[in-house]
């Protein structure tokens, strides 16, 4: 007879981390959704879990992946790819090369494009169905996984998805572990080449920090007709306010460029 280990395979799960980038310094780190992906696979019993990436290969990111490492992992998987290559082909290969039973990653990169397409692309290329914003897996048993997807305002709905599958997580996925220095330098990048397949649209683009959006001007909101009636009729109590009466077209008009201004709506 033989032993149950050997009977049931092992989940194995491939978790797809990027180069992170800190909201406030800039400073290249393990990505925030990533490291949750990470977080949640090594909470899953019984699994084999495999850490991969695709890019470059320099001492900046090599600092940002040992981040990953210093989680308890002792390699990952180091996909070699040019800046401003599309990673998609390489990635697809090397997943359908292991077939692992679950793909975990983020929402979207911290840096680069950042649109959150690349999961959906895959699961596309693969033919695997894809779950988006995970808060939890409850259970895998007999080639099914029962996912706990998070909704807005806290709500959570119960999934079951056949595998081979990708999962996306986002902020209500578990919070990572924080990395310790030792397992970090102690670990290994595996690295090998890929398919290199050149984005000659990112190519085109011009690249620049984000701005905060304008300040919207404040909305009244009602419950009823009748409410937002009496809003809209009812006179404003402000008393900064300026009452123009006789004024020409450019007085108007430079009144109000001042009045968006104050409100911080142009800049």
């Amino acid at each position: 007879m033989q032993p149950e280990s050997a009977m049931t395979p092992a989940l194995e799960v491939t978790v797809l981390v990027s180069i992170g980038r800190h909201p406030l310094t800039g400073r290249v780190r393990r990505a925030d959704q990533d490291a949750r992906g990470v977080e949640l696979a090594r909470s899953l019993a019984d699994a084999e879990v495999r850490l991969l990436h695709a890019g470059e290969c320099n001492e900046s990111s090599e600092a940002a992946l040992r981040g990953y490492l210093g989680m308890g992992f002792s390699e990952l998987a180091l996909i070699e790819q040019p800046e401003g290559a599309d990673v998609l082909p390489a990635l697809s290969e090397a997943l359908d090369a292991t077939s692992p039973h679950l793909v975990i990653t983020g929402e979207r990169a911290e840096r680069g494009e950042g649109s959150g397409l690349l999961p959906y692309l895959l699961a596309e290329r693969l033919g695997w169905p894809l779950v988006s914003g995970l808060a939890a897996v409850e259970s895998v048993e007999d080639g099914m996984a029962t996912l706990l997807q998070a909704l807005p305002r806290g709500q959570r709905r119960r999934l079951k998805i056949r595998l081979p599958a990708i999962v996306t997580v986002d902020d209500a996925a578990p919070t990572p572990r924080q990395s310790a220095y030792g397992p970090a330098r102690r670990g290994t990048l595996e690295t090998s080449a890929g398919e290199v397949c050149n984005d000659d649209e990112w190519a085109t683009w011009q690249v620049q920090p984000a701005r905060p959006r304008p300040k919207r001007l404040k909305i009244v909101k009602a419950a009823s007709a009748r409410d937002r009636f009496k809003a809209a009729a009812a006179k404003a109590e402000g008393t900064g306010g300026q009452v123009l009466t006789d004024v020409t077209p450019t007085q108007g008009a430079e009144a109000i460029l001042t009045l968006l201004r104050d409100e911080e709506v142009l800049r």
